[in-house]
């Protein structure tokens, strides 16, 4: 039996509760958690702007050790330390062929095949992104973990799970910010701080935060922001201020709202580049009149998984850690049990602090 934070259904609350966790059979990997993020997509899980089935244990951005590994699995062995990678690549639908591994067809198709019952009534759970994070241990497929790079500790290496690589690669591989440029980030959650910390790693000259919550602005600062700007309808005229009348060259949206969306593709210069990293539900409608796209030509693109493949991305990240250039520890404002998840996500809704991070 472990612990384990269950989604009973979509809209209720979280269930703290033991469930009945199996030996790892052929391929899957048994892996006690040290940590575990608190994203803002288990919210999304949690209210149905994206879809899981149910019961389902949540949790996607984790780390921890391998305590068994079933047959076939060579990878990793029991002591290591590795990071949960929740979406997989493939390695054979089209997006995988042409590189894109973030955006590979089958990522999630096997999730359901790996997880627990619970001891109450012995029915099945899902595990929420394929690892079920949210639990004391979970069983997964072993492409679903990727060994902790040497130098990173082992609960500040969760992070790396989602918003790390996720705000690394909406700067690196999505807008490919360039040195001396000028970028905005909307929202100063553990996303949009992992992002201002890698514009400010990719050599922006400038780089305005942009959130509803004066209380962030020390965050920002902290992680590299130069400008801080509370959100309001005169967002983007006051970015255009800060830049000289031009606008950013870059907007990186966090927060996945439409009129977000709308105020940071306004706010970027002529020409300027708009990434979208914020999950918005489906009445999230944002539009634009065709005469404006044609004279702007400013450039909007969503971005999954901050476009990243976590093979490649990690030793990369890692380098950065080492060296001192990435704090990751700076991106937690707050630590927490098992229990503390519901509240980790009203403040979420609230727009309180970055990251909360399950320490088991």
């Amino acid at each position: 039996m472990v612990r384990a934070a269950v989604l009973p259904a979509v809209g209720s609350p979280l269930e703290i509760t033991d469930i009945d966790l199996p030996e790892p059979g052929p391929g899957q990997v048994r892996v006690k958690l040290a940590a575990a993020g608190v994203c803002h997509s288990d919210l999304s899980l949690t209210n149905g702007t994206m879809r899981v089935p149910v019961p389902a244990v949540l949790g996607h951005e984790g780390a921890g050790t391998v305590v068994s590994v079933g047959e076939g699995v060579t990878h990793v062995a029991p002591g290591a330390h590795v990071v949960l990678n929740w979406a997989p690549s493939c390695g054979s639908c089209h997006a995988c062929s042409l590189g894109e591994v973030w955006l590979c067809a089958n990522a999630l198709a096997g999730a359901g095949d790996v997880y627990a019952h619970r001891s109450s009534d012995g029915s099945d759970l899902h595990p929420g992104l394929n690892v079920a994070a949210f639990a004391e241990e979970t069983v997964v497929a072993a492409n679903c973990v990727l060994p902790v790079p040497d130098g990173v500790p082992l609960t500040d290496a969760a992070l790396l799970g989602c918003a790390v690589l996720t705000g690394y690669g909406a700067i690196h591989h999505s807008a490919r910010v360039r040195e001396g440029e000028t970028v905005a980030v909307y929202g100063v959650g553990g996303v949009g701080l992992a992002t201002i910390q890698s514009a400010r790693i990719a050599g922006a000259s400038k780089i305005i935060a942009v959130d509803v919550s004066p209380e962030k602005e020390e965050l920002a600062r902290t992680a590299g922001a130069t400008d801080y700007v509370i959100a309001s309808e005169n967002t983007a005229r006051e970015i255009r201020g800060l830049t000289g009348k031009q606008g950013v060259d870059v907007a990186v949206e966090c927060v996945g709202r439409a009129v977000t969306i709308r105020t940071a593709w306004e706010s970027t210069r002529r020409g300027g580049r708009t990434t979208v990293v914020g999950i918005g539900g489906k009445d999230q409608q944002v539009t634009f009149n065709a005469l404006e796209l044609f004279h702007w030509g400013r450039t909007l693109s969503g971005c999954v998984y901050g476009n990243s493949d976590p093979a490649e991305d990690l030793p990369v990240l890692a380098e950065h850690i080492r060296a001192g250039r990435l704090d990751l520890s700076a991106l937690v404002t707050e630590h927490i049990a098992l229990d503390g998840i519901p509240a980790a996500f009203d403040n979420m809704v609230a727009g309180k602090g970055g990251r909360a991070l399950v320490v088991f």
